[in-house]
């Protein structure tokens, strides 16, 4: 006899899932969409962190990991009364970027015209992780039509995008690469 994986449950066979909470709804629902966006965030973060070299970015990226954990245990409950203590996010995460941000952006030159992603795989992986977070802001924002969603989870999606953006021109600096001014003329 076979003993069953602690992996699977069978409980989703049917194309529902558990919340935080216990509530089932469909693997397609708002609430699903939008923690599994920022799962999704999360490898591409992931796989951001694992190509770079420099320990400071290395260790930005880490704390933003564990904030990006922290906000889908948040939107994956639905329940006044969770049984597990759910953890905070407010405004010194966003905080927390926009200082990042604000001392990357100290150290490129201004720019002058939009760029074309990519010139190394680290860079382009940084724009990669940019567009997903755009996608799960979307998400969250959609989420937050049907039910109440803190705001500053919101603002911190928000301005993670902007620093996946500053953080692709500082890659490219790090790594002596130029970057492609996008020419409208093409």
């Amino acid at each position: 006899m076979v003993k069953k994986s602690d992996i699977y449950t069978r409980k989703g066979d049917k194309g529902e899932t558990s919340l935080l909470g216990g509530k089932r709804v469909p693997k397609f629902h708002p609430r699903i969409r939008a923690y599994g966006s920022v799962d999704e965030l999360m490898a591409q973060t992931a796989m951001l962190r694992d190509l770079l070299g420099d320990a400071s970015l290395r260790a930005d990226l880490l704390e933003i990991l564990h904030i990006q954990m922290a906000t889908a245990s948040i939107l994956a409950a639905d329940c006044e009364d969770c049984p597990a203590m759910l953890p905070e996010v407010g405004a010194a995460q966003v905080c927390f970027l926009e200082n990042r941000i604000d001392q990357m952006d100290a150290s490129l030159k201004p720019l002058t015209s939009f760029l074309i992603p990519g010139g190394h795989p680290a860079v382009s992986q940084a724009h990669i992780a940019r567009t997903v977070c755009r996608r799960t802001e979307r998400e969250i924002l959609e989420l937050a039509r049907e039910t109440s969603v803190d705001e500053e989870i919101l603002r911190f999606y928000n301005r993670l995008s902007d620093y996946f953006f500053v953080l692709s021109r500082k890659i490219a600096r790090l790594l002596g690469i130029e970057q492609k001014p996008w020419n409208p003329g093409l």
